[in-house]
């Protein structure tokens, strides 16, 4: 998605782009994520920016690109402890509420914002920027709509292996491209050609899993959270996290795999859930359940009625700054080619910011 919204601002401002894929189609975090455009847990400053920024431009382009589902359904962070209750109320308090659309609610306020929130909960946070689009297409509509353009040229399958010389690279085909611009958008790829480039890379890699299921059968209004996620987002960072930290442990499955409840409704009605969070090399290949197990009683217990089946788990690796300040690592390696990598879990939603912010800083 990152490399797919730099061609779009690149073919928006008059250039002639070729975009190389490694794959036949995009396979890596672009489409295992939520879609989420998540706004409400962002840092203040630079990364509030933006995401607030890539939210504007995710509704202009979804305009022009209705296949990529985007929906401003904003999402309620549910509560049911005082402590949790603290940490919502310190986030209404922050000087940018207004900015993120942040309002706490009772519990009956919330269940007549998202009517299928029928269980056991005290409060919500609610976060009105909060929006969604749908991962699994929205990589594959904007492309469609760049193939509109003549001055756009997709070549799949390919992979690029050298620098040759200023602005320039080949590819495993032998063939080579030039331009005014590279930009190496490598995701979670950081070996290879990247280890060459930049062998100091500040990145790391983080791997994750969640699932999906079937359709829940009535609309849930809203993306929901729990309040594990509070401990994940640097926006509540407080003195009242630092009390829900202290005398609120996590359950052992969510600590032990460092979780937190997202969960989306999908076009098709059914939900995305997740997400754990692993940082030690080298990961696992295979899923483990007991993650899967928490998250299902979770959401059941917000829901307050079961589970539909879940149809699809899966794992997904996504590339993160150190510095997990950062937006997004952003160097020039070699005359004329940049790499853009490390947004973490915030791709999806900065992509377009992100890819902007490149086409400014590189003039074009």
């Amino acid at each position: 998605m990152v490399g797919t919204m730099h061609a779009w601002h690149a073919v928006e401002r008059g250039h002639e782009v070729v975009q190389i894929e490694r794959e036949s189609e995009a396979r890596g975090a672009s489409l295992r994520n939520f879609g989420q455009i998540w706004v409400s847990g962002r840092a203040a400053g630079a990364e509030l920016d933006t995401a607030l920024r890539a939210r504007a431009l995710w509704e202009e382009i979804g305009a022009r690109v209705p296949g990529l589902g985007f929906r401003a359904n904003g999402s309620l962070t549910l509560v049911r402890t005082e402590r949790e209750r603290a940490v919502a109320e310190a986030a209404c308090a922050r000087p940018d509420a207004a900015a993120r659309g942040y309002k706490l609610l009772a519990a009956e306020e919330a269940r007549a914002v998202n009517p299928a929130l029928r269980g056991a909960f005290t409060a919500a946070l609610w976060c009105e920027r909060d929006a969604a689009v749908e991962p699994r297409t929205a990589q594959l509509r904007l492309r469609e709509e760049l193939l509109r353009s003549p001055r756009y040229t997709f070549l799949p399958g390919r992979e690029v292996r050298d620098v040759v010389g200023p602005a320039a690279v080949r590819d495993d085909h032998g063939d080579v491209h030039s331009g005014d611009a590279v930009v190496l958008c490598t995701g979670a790829w950081l070996g290879g050609l990247v280890r060459e480039l930049a062998p100091e890379l500040p990145v790391r890699r983080v791997r994750l899993q969640m699932m999906q299921t079937d359709p829940l059968g009535e609309p849930l209004t809203t993306s929901v959270a729990d309040a594990d996620s509070f401990r994940y987002y640097p926006a509540y960072r407080s003195p009242e996290l630092d009390a829900l930290n202290a005398g609120q442990a996590q359950t052992p499955t969510a600590a032990a795999h460092r979780m937190q409840l997202l969960m989306v409704q999908r076009a098709d009605g059914g939900l995305t859930i997740g997400d754990t969070h692993e940082y030690e090399h080298p990961f696992a290949f295979d899923t483990v359940e007991d993650p899967y197990d928490h998250l299902t009683e979770v959401v059941e217990g917000f829901l307050g009625r079961p589970l539909p089946k879940v149809r699809r788990r899966w794992a997904g690796v996504y590339a993160q700054c150190v510095d997990t300040s950062r937006v997004v690592h952003r160097e020039r390696v070699r005359d004329g080619v940049w790499l853009v990598t490390g947004p973490g879990g915030r791709g999806m939603t900065c992509s377009p910011a992100i890819a902007e912010d490149t086409a400014d800083e590189l003039g074009w």
